[in-house]
């Protein structure tokens, strides 16, 4: 896999330009999901355990649940990076399934995304934070577009 390629492919699929804002990214992954997003914090999650968010799906909502923190970049990288497994297309189908066995209170969909994040160098998880990179890079530059910065230090 070109992880550059998947990327480049991947931003140029959301059609929203070199910059946007996240409310508007939020609403293209909506859309083109077609099913609705919803971000939540969980007070209770604790970044010292090594899981920072996590993306759920159920029959009609995408929820990306994300650890608090004080930090707005770390938060919005946590969320991206969910974004961006959903965006890539990661786990979709029976990609993710793991047998009811092993966690029988939990959706198949749910218990396959939750073992398979242990390994993060994998493809997956390095074009997902790569991804998240890049959509963070564009909403910084809606943010700069709409003050005042490049007309002081352009």
């Amino acid at each position: 896999m070109n992880t550059e390629q998947t990327v480049s492919a991947a931003v140029a699929g959301l059609r929203l330009g070199g910059t946007f804002t996240f409310d508007e990214l939020l609403r293209s992954v909506q859309d083109q999901r077609h099913r609705r997003l919803r971000v939540i914090e969980l007070a209770d999650l604790d970044t010292h355990d090594g899981l920072c968010a996590l993306w759920l799906a159920t029959d009609t909502d995408d929820l990306v649940l994300h650890a608090h923190t004080d930090s707005t970049l770390h938060r919005q990288q946590f969320i991206l990076h969910e974004l961006a497994h959903m965006i890539l297309g990661h786990c979709e189908g029976d990609d993710c399934t793991v047998d009811e066995a092993q966690l029988p209170n939990i959706p198949p969909y749910t218990r396959g995304r939750l073992l398979r994040r242990q390994d993060l160098d994998s493809e997956t998880e390095i074009a997902a934070e790569s991804l998240a990179d890049k959509l963070a890079a564009g909403i910084r530059g809606s943010v700069f577009a709409e003050s005042a910065f490049s007309e002081i230090f352009g």
